[in-house]
């Protein structure tokens, strides 16, 4: 009776090392997919931080102190070049008008007599200056008392939308105080830093004298409906961060962006003679890109490489491959190195095709 289960036992060792066997033969008998990398000129796009401004952004300050009498417009409202926005109140102004133009007629009647004397030789020629200056600087009186007035009413200085109101009708101002702020949003400013390397390979590239073309992601993960332009950077870096800055000029004919808004500029960099794999031949061992390398015994080598961009699905290749070079396609978690395999190598660009990627 003991030898029945001694024989099961035996019979079960040699069907599991049985199937070990064909496992294993099978993993032997396997043929591996092989590519090469790619040489061609293709683009990435670069993502930058970006800060949205209006073309002109003002605060609208009182001139003239005072009873604030009258708000006009209402904050978001659009008002136009011209348009009445605030009337602090005139009463007080409007005196001192009155009494410098009353001034001005009375120095306006001794010049015009003591002019009468001086050609009559009754009066000295200096005692006319005297008159003529005093006419002069009251008439310059007048026209101060008017410009004090004319501040009473604040006017837009520009199409544009308002923003929040910082007082309210029956407010006492003081000179110089904020009431509110005005964007003419027609057209905005996109600013975005750039890296020193990034600005040297800009700046020294062929394509420098042409418009450089960028998208803008709007905070909503969609791009913007209008394509903007750099139109200049600024003169120098920012010794703290290495960046300097780019402005991006985009219309806004929908009135869609808004000042302070915040974004991503997509700028598309040019890459000439590429070197280009797919993303799914790589693995990573502690933050290091690696590849298997086929060498000329079909032995596999783990090879690290340098990435210097990355395309959707495939890797820019800075260094540690050639364009010769044979790596391992797919199967790479079933293999180890030093491995000896079969294989089959494909086209690369048969290879990329299959990858839905974009490359010019």
């Amino acid at each position: 009776m003991k030898k029945i289960p001694i024989f099961i036992g035996l019979i079960a060792m040699l069907f599991a090392i049985g199937c070990d066997s064909h496992k294993e033969e099978k993993h032997e008998a396997r043929t591996y997919q092989v590519t090469t990398p790619v040489l061609k000129d293709t683009s990435i796009t670069k993502e930058y931080l970006a800060q949205i401004h209006s073309i002109r952004h003002i605060e609208l300050r009182a001139m003239e102190k005072g009873y604030l009498q009258d708000i006009s417009v209402d904050e978001g409202d659009y008002v136009h070049k011209g348009q009445k926005m605030f009337q602090i109140m005139p009463n007080i102004y409007q005196a001192e008008l009155q009494k410098s133009k009353a001034e001005a007629e009375a120095a306006s009647i001794e010049y015009d007599n003591t002019k009468l004397l001086s050609d009559s030789d009754v009066v000295s020629p200096n005692e006319l200056a005297l008159a003529k200056a005093n006419h002069d600087k009251a008439k310059a009186e007048v026209n101060l008392a008017q410009t004090h007035l004319n501040f009473t009413s604040i006017k837009a200085p520009f199409d544009g939308i308002m923003d929040h109101l910082h007082v309210r009708e029956g407010s006492m101002l003081e000179e110089g105080e904020l009431l509110t702020t005005l964007s003419d949003n027609s057209e905005m400013w996109v600013y975005f830093n750039v890296q020193e390397s990034e600005y040297l390979d800009y700046i020294m590239g062929a394509d420098k004298d042409k418009e450089q073309h960028v998208e803008l992601l709007l905070a909503n993960n969609k791009i913007f409906n209008q394509p903007g332009i750099v139109e200049t950077i600024e003169g120098e870096f920012n010794n703290e961060t290495g960046n300097i800055a780019f402005r991006a000029n985009f219309p806004n004919p929908d009135g869609i962006l808004r000042h302070g808004e915040t974004g991503n500029i997509l700028m598309k960099i040019p890459l000439q003679h590429a070197l280009l794999i797919p993303q799914k031949a790589t693995f990573e061992v502690l933050d290091k890109k690696y590849v298997f390398v086929i060498d000329e015994n079909n032995v596999l080598r783990q090879k690290e490489i340098k990435i210097g961009s990355e395309i959707q699905h495939l890797f820019v290749v800075k260094s540690g491959l050639g364009p010769k070079d044979k790596i391992l396609l797919e199967g790479i978690r079933l293999v180890k190195n030093g491995e000896k395999i079969k294989y089959d190598l494909v086209d690369p660009e048969k290879v990329i095709s299959g990858l839905d990627m974009y490359a010019e």
